[in-house]
């Protein structure tokens, strides 16, 4: 193949500019897109930091990084324009402020309509208010409006995508899997020595999913393009309770795990940082399993994307990250 072809087939590959590209979503779009043998699409990773080391990791395979800041509009605009798609996503856990989130979605949202962008994908969640209202008092009130916060600001901000006029797509995602790894959830070693997994959630099943499903899902939303603009899409990978959960650990880290189910009030009081959120937003899932689980329909997910994991294949895979 000529230089001239190559240039040709490079300049009209669609751009699709991903928010948070060193994140776990983002990551995951960005490899979805490099694995596509098509070569349809090019990934534009947007991150705060170009100079970080992820950042830096992303520049060295080729990949173009662009920095823009998601509380400054005008930034995300210069980095989406020319962009075909974009994947919008926040980060409540580095804040903890619902309002700051919600402000960041609108920011993304008024982007994309600026920059021209044709689909944009909106990483979201149910806003839980809509089951359980301020005043039903199963479970507290947090910083004065919110049920989950994390939900339900991502949930709110979903009308700044509606209302933009750019074609859009909503992704309600679920429980990473990596949050055994990176966020403190794996099996915890108690004062008898022995291993748990401990979730306010009694028997009922929670949906989990890798995030690097996340991102193949994503991607093949964009793939598919006008089938899903307009729409929600909700997606996991398997909906699996604590004692499951805890026999696939048991198998595959070679120590027995145990399930210790507390109550939502219990799981609240641990203290450490969004315990209360975190609390609600199990209590949520338990409660209401039937709509949560109901909307993640697995064989779906399957049909967008096939090589969808299931927890045992992804704990195959990850096993060794998860620190006892």
């Amino acid at each position: 193949m000529s230089d001239l072809i190559k240039r040709h087939k490079m300049e009209n590959r669609k751009i699709i500019a991903v928010i948070g590209a060193t994140g776990a979503q983002g990551k995951g779009v960005i490899n979805a897109i490099l694995n596509d043998k098509s070569g349809e699409f090019v990934p534009r990773a947007i991150t705060r930091n170009a100079n970080s080391e992820k950042a830096k990791e992303l520049a060295a395979l080729g990949i173009e990084v662009v920095e823009a800041n998601v509380d400054e509009k005008d930034s995300i605009v210069k980095a989406f324009k020319g962009a075909y798609g974009a994947f919008c996503v926040t980060f409540f856990w580095e804040h903890f402020s619902p309002e700051k989130e919600t402000q960041q979605a609108k920011n993304q949202a008024d982007a994309a309509k600026e920059a021209g962008i044709e689909h944009v994908i909106w990483s979201t969640l149910e806003d839980t208010r809509n089951w359980v209202p301020l005043d039903d008092n199963r479970m507290p009130t947090l910083h004065g409006k919110y049920k989950v916060p994390h939900f339900d600001s991502k949930g709110e901000a979903n009308k700044f995508f509606e209302n933009s006029g750019v074609p859009y797509t909503l992704l309600n995602t679920s429980f990473y899997w990596e949050n055994f790894i990176y966020f403190g959830l794996g099996p915890q070693k108690g004062a008898d020595g022995k291993y748990a997994i401990t979730f306010p959630m009694s028997d009922k099943k929670l949906p989990g999913i890798s995030s690097t499903d996340i991102g193949k899902c994503a991607f093949a939303i964009f793939k598919n393009g006008d089938e899903y603009k307009g729409k929600t899409v909700s997606v996991a990978g398997e909906h699996l309770t604590g004692a499951q959960m805890a026999s696939a650990f048991s198998k595959h880290l070679g120590v027995d795990v145990a399930y210790n189910a507390v109550p939502p009030e219990v799981y609240r009081s641990f203290g450490f940082p969004g315990a209360d959120d975190m609390g609600n937003m199990f209590q949520f899932k338990a409660d209401f399993e039937a709509d949560f689980c109901g909307a993640r329909n697995i064989d779906a997910v399957k049909k967008l994307n096939p090589e969808l994991l299931d927890f045992d294949s992804w704990l195959s895979k990850n096993k060794d990250l998860i620190k006892l």
